[in-house]
């Protein structure tokens, strides 16, 4: 048996448990019953349904499950009466509303429901942040609670793995085949690659055609594909246009959008305007690895890997995304560079302390604080994160 099928077996083992706690769960409980619409957003397929399922069943909620893409629904929602509203909803205590923005005037709808309807908690899902954020708007200031929704994290595979060697036994995996929670349902390798194709070609594409000002989705799939290969690394909008015969203007608004579908996240570069630092440039980091490795087209395991280092890279951020969420932890995020190429690859700040970060795969590789770091934030933090200390990262 190899390394990597021995991983394999483990993974079946732990899927074999009773399903994933997700951590975000808590906070959802409590934000109901508080008079506020209940915002739920996150990429397709990362369990929000399934989640208001299993809290719903919980606490025993009576629950009016609306589809707002079925005609029939926003037939019943666009009468926008009270009297409309508490026949709808009475005898429920709860009603979700997937893909609300579908809906036309759903903010205003929303508005309504929230002032007039007592004893009855509203959760709406979304899964493009854009549209959300644009068909309820206004009406909604101050009336709702918005909680974002990733993939399964690190945190969450650790509290449901067998123990602590288990859980690091199957580190690999998820570094090649990311935390979408329908992959532990899946026991070979060759139907979690299928799932993750169907979903990137499939889900993805129907989202991006969504928006009228997308006429080309191919433009938009190559573009990811050019940053696949350019994760870790900055990143030239006109270089990236030159390739795909599209403007500047229109691969910065492709990455607007697919920022906003929850597939990539923005990282700036940091600076206290010292002349030596480049503060003009980019990275964009996908929020899974999955993804990540369809675009690459290669799910070769770590030993047959030549981007390991990127690979470590990219999964450790898009996880202290997802930390930094779950802990309502407000911070700035960068990298920072210097024009004689000394960088740090992750750099926080919090209540004006700096930290910064180094992603190393391969923990023997020695490295330490860069000198012009040093000598220009000498308060600042450093620490290099490697597989034998990423647990503490991210508080697993």
């Amino acid at each position: 048996m190899t390394v990597f099928s021995l991983i394999a077996s483990v993974c079946i083992q732990i899927r074999k448990m009773s399903a994933v706690e997700r951590e975000i769960k808590t906070r959802l409980k409590e934000s109901f019953n508080k008079r506020k619409i209940v915002v739920l957003i996150g990429a397709r397929r990362v369990g929000k349904t399934t989640l208001l399922r299993q809290i719903a069943k919980e606490k025993s909620m009576n629950t009016l499950w609306l589809n707002a893409k079925d005609q029939s629904v926003a037939d019943r929602l666009e009468r926008r009466t009270v009297d409309n509203y508490k026949r709808l909803f009475n005898g429920y205590q709860l009603v979700v509303i997937d893909e609300a923005q579908q809906i036309p005037q759903i903010g205003k709808i929303l508005k309504l429901i929230a002032d007039e309807i007592e004893n009855i908690t509203v959760v709406v899902t979304g899964s493009a942040a854009l549209e959300m954020a644009t068909s309820m708007g206004e009406p909604l200031t101050g009336r709702k609670i918005t909680i974002r929704m990733y993939g399964l994290s690190e945190r969450e595979f650790a509290a449901y793995s067998a123990n602590y060697v288990n859980y690091m036994e199957g580190l690999q995996q998820r570094i090649i085949f990311g935390g979408y929670p329908e992959l532990v349902n899946l026991t070979t390798n060759e139907e979690k690659v299928a799932y993750l194709r169907e979903l990137t070609q499939d889900y993805l594409l129907k989202d991006i055609l969504s928006f009228e000002s997308v006429r080309n989705s191919s433009k938009i799939l190559n573009l990811l594909r050019l940053l696949a290969f350019q994760v870790g690394g900055e990143v030239s909008y006109q270089e990236l246009g030159k390739n795909l015969s599209i403007s500047k203007n229109t691969v910065e608004r492709y990455l607007d959008l697919l920022s906003k579908l929850f597939v990539i996240q923005k990282v700036e570069g940091f600076s206290r305007n010292l002349r030596k630092e480049v503060v003009k440039s980019s990275k964009w980091y996908f929020l899974d690895n999955g993804m990540l490795n369809v675009l690459l087209t290669n799910f070769n395991p770590p030993n047959l890997r030549e981007d390991m280092g990127r690979l470590w890279e990219n999964h450790m951020i898009a996880e202290r995304l997802k930390w930094q969420h779950f802990k309502n932890h407000l911070v700035q995020n960068h990298f920072w560079r210097t024009y004689d190429q000394q960088e740090i690859d992750w750099v926080e700040e919090t209540d004006g302390q700096l930290n910064g970060y180094e992603m190393k795969w391969n923990h023997k590789r020695k490295s330490k604080v860069p000198g012009a770091w040093a000598k220009a934030y000498p308060n600042a933090g450093f620490e290099v994160i490697t597989q034998e200390n990423f647990v503490d990262w991210l508080e697993v």
